[in-house]
């Protein structure tokens, strides 16, 4: 689904960010860098609905979302430092969001199932985060962003704690999910090679501002 951004603002303490504006078509994958503090990441929160919006509209499959709660967004989200929870398991995890979204049960077997397989995580379901390395836990957390099916997916440097031979197993990884299940991705990386192989609308932000590169 589409996603739009019409001179949209928003303020974190003495951080300010916008007016933004962003257009991002359905089915595109869109790469956004920026130096670090620039606000990338404050971006992908007031697209999720986790930071406020103080002014302008933003719109996701042409519906106005300003106020529309996060669970009603149809979102996926890896946030950077991942956030699992320390009493789930890895399986718990990606079953998460077909549990909330009311999936069957062999429905959300065959969806665990099936990312752990993708995602090298099959010997560690029944595992807690704790003791899990860096990049076990970014990969259960773009599992768990993964498992509902969302329309949109936002991922904040969701290869940045990966080996070399994981980072590339999972960028065309993504680039298969993208294409295989239509979904709209917005992807936030330092990496110019993510960027480039990736991304069919590359942004970048500098001075609160969305620039589009051409």
């Amino acid at each position: 689904m589409s996603l739009q951004l019409e001179q949209c603002t928003t303020t974190a303490g003495t951080f300010h960010l916008g007016p933004a504006d962003m257009d991002l078509p359905a089915g595109a994958y869109g790469v956004l860098m920026g130096t670090t503090g620039s606000g990338k990441t404050t971006l992908l929160e007031l697209i999720a609905g986790l930071a406020p919006l103080t002014a302008g509209s933003l719109n996701i499959a042409g519906q106005p979302c300003n106020n529309a709660r996060p669970a009603d967004r149809q979102i996926g989200y890896l946030p950077q430092d991942g956030v699992l929870f320390d009493t789930m398991t890895v399986a718990e995890h990606l079953e998460f969001a077909p549990r909330f979204r009311g999936w069957p049960k062999a429905k959300r077997i065959e969806r665990v199932a099936e990312l752990a397989e993708r995602l090298g995580l099959t010997s560690l379901l029944m595992r807690r985060p704790a003791g899990l390395s860096g990049g076990e836990r970014q990969r259960v957390a773009l599992g768990r962003a993964l498992a509902g099916r969302p329309k949109l997916l936002l991922l904040d440097e969701p290869l940045s704690a990966l080996d070399e031979q994981m980072h590339s197993e999972l960028c065309q990884y993504l680039a298969n999910v993208h294409k295989d299940e239509g979904v709209t991705v917005l992807h936030v990386t330092h990496n110019a090679q993510e960027a480039e192989l990736l991304g069919t609308h590359q942004f970048r932000l500098e001075g609160g501002r969305v620039l589009t590169k051409s």
